[in-house]
């Protein structure tokens, strides 16, 4: 499973969720719902990070996110 962030959005012109994942650039996937917005980003996902292994490309890790500790 991948670990990076995927933002989710309703497009207007388009008339379909559009899922982006911000660290890896151009990734991104659409759906007529959410989850399959979702499900099609997460096969895109694993073709960006194959093509960029295959190129010898940088992979970005993934941010997640740091927690605060008292």
């Amino acid at each position: 499973m991948h670990k990076y962030e995927v933002v989710i959005y309703w497009s207007n012109p388009d008339q379909v969720f559009v899922s982006e994942v911000p660290e890896l650039p151009g990734c991104m996937a659409h759906g007529n719902t959410s989850e399959e917005a979702l499900k099609n980003v997460k096969d895109a996902m694993t073709l960006w990070l194959d093509v960029a292994k295959a190129n010898g490309d940088p992979i970005p890790e993934p941010r997640g996110r740091k927690l605060m500790h008292a």
